[in-house]
């Protein structure tokens, strides 16, 4: 039986390699940041996560030898057998400080997160309104929630009713709010991304709270390509919109602008909090996160709690590149969030048009990674570029001028 399954594997794969949309490991031998050693040679990193620049930062890693030397190198137990160090609690108290929010608990990743945070609290009787292109986590951790769920158009706050090409009725979020009152929904949920991961737009999130006081619904917000930079002083989209009196629940990861490494949140109310240390299975049944990210992750808030240079500097950076791309006159989708996905959907042959322009920028010095379905939907193939704080004026130009050099070549532009 193995030898058939992988007989058939081996076929798919192989029509995966033909479609270009296998997805290739690239092996980076040095540590993140905005320069990076691929195959022996210096390139610059233009898609990762590392949007303040802390990866591989002085104080951040002095913070993580520091967690190993005060508390060691992990706990082998889960949080409530003997898995809770003073640290633990102190970054609890620090994220939900930082977010605006009464209490939080740490999960392994958001991943993890996501997947907690529906299920203890949504049953039979309950709704989950839920946009369209939220996170694949998010939808997974619908999935292991026995509630309804109502999919909403992406970004769509009407009480429309459409239906698609398959005469499949679709909803806004006002009409999916609506018909969850009328099927009787207990308690009602709103969850969203605070920013869309592959195209880089922000959540209506005004027009949401207002659904949600006009239908008594809670929101629900995952902040990991938000938290540490968005907003004046960097709390989030909710900060952004103005509206962090008036968020349930934000999920949000310490593996991304927060240091880099691992780990994640829920901060919400102390009563739900507590529930989730009771009910949540991925906290239960998960060993703790290491002293070293627990540390580094403290340092971190400290570092955005006295400054906002960081968060300054990387805006800076995403005017100037996003700029710098509509000047040269390629199709990228407007914004102002540091995620720049330059799209290829105007080709027949889209997805190989976006792997050989990406492999033409690592020849030209540029690290950057091509996307297509099933991460983003067919012909919507893409290069998501993502700017940081790490990177100079120099970075930048040089990236412009290998956009432009690959596009001329290719007679893209």
């Amino acid at each position: 039986m193995s030898r058939n399954i992988n007989q058939f594997l081996k076929g798919e794969l192989e029509k995966l390699e033909e479609q270009k949309l296998f997805k290739h490991e690239r092996v980076i031998e040095s540590e993140q940041g905005a320069e990076i050693i691929v195959n022996g040679r210096k390139v610059l990193n233009f898609c990762a996560n590392n949007y303040l620049g802390l990866s591989s930062h002085d104080r951040i890693i002095e913070a993580a030898h520091r967690g190993i030397d005060r508390r060691g190198f992990g706990l082998s137990s889960v949080r409530f057998i003997c898995g809770t160090q003073d640290d633990h609690k102190l970054l609890e108290k620090k994220v939900s400080e930082f977010l605006g929010m009464e209490d939080t608990i740490l999960f392994a990743a958001c991943f993890d997160a996501n997947g907690a945070v529906f299920e203890p609290f949504f049953g039979p009787e309950d709704a989950i309104i839920t946009d369209e292109l939220n996170h694949a986590s998010i939808i997974d951790g619908i999935r292991l929630s026995k509630a309804k769920r109502y999919i909403f158009r992406h970004a769509d706050m009407t009480d429309e009713i459409k239906q698609n090409a398959k005469g499949k009725d679709t909803y806004g979020l006002e009409a999916a709010l609506k018909k969850a009152n009328e099927d009787g929904a207990r308690f009602k949920v709103i969850a969203t991304d605070g920013v869309f991961s592959m195209d880089g737009d922000i959540a209506k999130l005004p027009e949401i709270c207002d659904l949600a006081d006009k239908y008594d619904a809670l929101v629900m917000i995952d902040e990991c390509h938000a938290s540490g930079f968005m907003g004046r002083t960097g709390r989030g989209t909710h900060e952004h919109h103005g509206v962090m009196d008036r968020i349930d629940i934000v999920t949000t990861t310490f593996g991304k602008a927060l240091g880099g490494a691992s780990g994640g949140s829920i901060s919400a109310s102390k009563e739900m909090v507590a529930w989730l240390r009771n009910k949540a299975r991925p906290y239960l049944f998960s060993n703790t996160l290491p002293p070293a990210v627990v540390s580094a992750t403290i340092e971190c808030l400290d570092m955005l709690n006295q400054t906002t240079e960081l968060r300054d500097r990387l805006e800076a950076n995403t005017k100037k590149f996003r700029e710098g791309m509509t000047k040269l006159g390629f199709d990228i989708l407007p914004g102002v969030h540091p995620i720049t996905p330059v799209m290829f959907r105007k080709y027949e042959n889209s997805s190989a048009v976006a792997v050989e322009f990406a492999d033409r920028l690592l020849e030209e010095g540029i690290y950057a990674i091509a996307f297509s379905y099933p991460v983003v939907p067919l012909k919507q193939d893409r290069i998501r570029i993502q700017l940081s704080a790490a990177h100079t004026d120099s970075h930048i130009d040089t990236a412009l001028k290998a956009f432009e050099k690959v596009g001329k070549d290719m007679g893209l532009i």
